[in-house]
C-alpha cells in the first residue's frame, strides 16, 4: 500500500483522472490479474483450483491479486462457514464484461504469433 502524498500515488491520481486507457490499464494491471480473470471466465473456483490452473504464482502472490481484484470490484469472494473454510471467487459483471477483449488480446497473439516473437526478444535479451 503507498502512502497517499508519495509520488507514485500523486502520479496515479493526476493520470487516472484524465485518462480512461490508463485507469482501465491501471485497474487490471498486475502480473497474474488477467491470468486469474481468465481462469475464472467459465464460472466460480476455489483457490486451490487456481492454484492449479496457474502454477507459477506463490500462493503469497496470488491472494495478493485476488484481493487486489476483489477490492476493485473485479472478483467476488464467497466464504463458507465450514471447517476446514471453503473460499470461492467468481467474475463480477465488470470483469464478466472484459471477456470480448481478452478474447480478441488472445485472437491477436495467435495471430501474430506472440508466443514466438516474445521468445526472441527473450533470447535477445539474455545476450
Amino acid at each position: 500500500m503507498n502512502k497517499l502524498t508519495s509520488t507514485f500515488s500523486v502520479n496515479k491520481e493526476r493520470i487516472t483522472n484524465n485518462c480512461p486507457l490508463t485507469s482501465s490499464l491501471l485497474l487490471i494491471s498486475g502480473r497474474w490479474k488477467l491470468i486469474i480473470i481468465w481462469q475464472l471466465k467459465d464460472g466460480t473456483l476455489r483457490f486451490s483450483d487456481l492454484q492449479k490452473a496457474i502454477p507459477h504464482t506463490s500462493k503469497k502472490m496470488l491472494t495478493q491479486q485476488l484481493k487486489e481484484l476483489e477490492n476493485d470490484g473485479l472478483v467476488s469472494r464467497k466464504v463458507y462457514p465450514e471447517v476446514p473454510p471453503r473460499v470461492e471467487y467468481t467474475l463480477t459483471d465488470l470483469a464478466s464484461s472484459l471477456m470480448p477483449i481478452l478474447e480478441s488480446l488472445l485472437n491477436w497473439g495467435v495471430d501474430h504469433n506472440i508466443i514466438e516473437h516474445v521468445k526472441k526478444g527473450d533470447s535477445q535479451n539474455s545476450l
